[in-house]
């Protein structure tokens, strides 16, 4: 648990504001963040940082709310983007085009169009076909289009499969041995300008080796390209540094940080650095509230109103998330006449932390102890990132709201949808 969510007494706190507030007022599901947490991660990169010519490009699809980007758009963050509708989304929060870099297997035309007339930093190009694409679409817009290679170092790093990217059989970027031929060919398509190189190897590492063997492929990489004249302005070594879930041990930023400085001793070369998770993960809770609670001859069950459309890293990942009680000390027993479980005093027992979703595979933890009751308040921590960001209308389920603290204040910054907006565009055959 973070500075930023701590208890006070028995009570669960985002900076100086209850949790028990913010759900009475705003209800739950609700995911809440942390001003103060967001500013900080920020400051611990630039402040490692200093004396390196650098820019740090926001990870976008780790949390897109506009509120988020806009916090970090302030403290003069760039933006690493996957998508068209992203771009969009960084420009609606106040990001500056010039420091977006755009990512992604499979830009289409239009988002190339799209960012191009945007007039971003540097698309991060991933096959010899986008390469071809980009020169065809800023030819009919009589522009040159900024790019960089992402090149796949073929690195393993340690993490869960489904966010390794860095790998030989990894659908993303340009293999090591074909990267020197495609530069070869970018630099004499007319209406491209080679700006840099890009790798990105995975998400939620917690060592320093593989960021660092990463650097070293790409270094040699840079050299090469320079014996044949091809001088770049920018090396972007990518994102992926993790955080602490249950027992991870990740290094931290600073570490993190002076570890890739060292390795770029001696060189001019700007960095940019695509930190997501590591940002935001653990600057946001999502709130939710107890429903029922089953018990069986093997399992029990707490029945949240939360679900793995609200937060699908444990359903997806099978991903650990720490869930804390929002109130901590026992409350007196509950009524029996409320038919939710409430016959039973309430103690510390082992739950299966599930939601209402019709899938066995709706949870959001296993066998956690806790002392709760039917209408107990619990705060799922980490969920900064991957939460929202991924959640959907399974079930028509209105998507949750989100709130931002800031030191004693409480702001809104995204309704709960209601389940006429889920169906709004939809029409009846005549």
């Amino acid at each position: 648990m973070s500075d930023y969510f701590h208890y006070r007494g028995n009570q669960l706190y985002a900076e100086q504001v209850s949790l028990t507030d913010i759900a009475a007022r705003f209800g739950t599901p609700c995911y809440v963040y942390s001003r103060a947490a967001l500013t900080e991660s920020f400051r611990q990169f630039t402040q490692a940082l200093q004396g390196h010519e650098h820019l740090i490009c926001y990870a976008v699809k780790a949390n897109s709310s506009l509120a988020v980007l806009n916090v970090f758009a302030r403290l003069g963050a760039g933006f690493d983007i996957v998508s068209g509708g992203e771009l969009q989304r960084v420009l609606a929060a106040g990001g500056d085009a010039r420091k977006v870099v755009f990512s992604g297997v499979g830009k289409s035309a239009a988002e190339m169009h799209l960012a191009l007339d945007a007039g971003i930093l540097c698309f991060n190009v991933e096959s010899a076909a986008e390469l071809e694409c980009l020169n065809d679409v800023a030819g009919n817009m009589s522009k040159v289009a900024p790019l960089s290679l992402r090149v796949n170092p073929d690195v393993d790093a340690k993490t869960h499969p489904y966010i390794s990217t860095g790998l030989k059989q990894s659908k993303f970027g340009v293999a090591y041995g074909e990267a020197v031929a495609l530069y070869r060919r970018a630099r004499d398509l007319p209406h491209l300008r080679i700006v840099g190189v890009d790798c990105h190897i995975g998400s939620q590492l917690t060592e320093v080796g593989p960021f660092i063997a990463a650097a070293e492929k790409i270094l040699a990489l840079v050299d090469t390209l320079a014996s044949e004249g091809i001088r770049l302005e920018h090396i972007d070594l990518g994102g992926g540094l993790g955080i602490r879930y249950r027992e991870e041990t990740p290094p931290a930023i600073a570490d993190y940080v002076a570890a890739l400085l060292r390795a770029l001793r001696g060189r001019g070369e700007k960095l940019i650095l695509e930190p997501g998770r590591a940002l935001v993960g653990n600057a946001g809770v999502l709130l939710t509230l107890v429903e029922y609670l089953k018990y069986g001859e093997e399992k029990n069950f707490a029945i949240i109103d939360a679900a793995m459309n609200d937060l699908m890293r444990p359903t997806l990942y099978d991903a650990y998330h720490e869930i804390l009680p929002v109130r901590r000390e026992p409350s007196p027993q509950s009524s029996p006449a409320s038919g939710r479980g409430g016959e039973r005093e309430m103690q510390s027992l082992i739950y299966e932390i599930v939601g209402p979703v019709c899938e066995t595979g709706d949870f959001l933890g296993h066998a956690r102890n806790l002392a709760i009751a039917p209408q107990s308040l619990l705060a799922v921590l980490s969920a900064g990132a991957y939460g929202m960001s991924m959640s959907s209308n399974y079930n028509t389920r209105p998507r949750a709201a989100e709130v931002m603290v800031d030191g004693d204040a409480v702001y809104p910054v995204r309704e709960r949808e209601t389940v006429a907006q889920l169906y709004a565009g939809e029409k009846l055959l005549p």
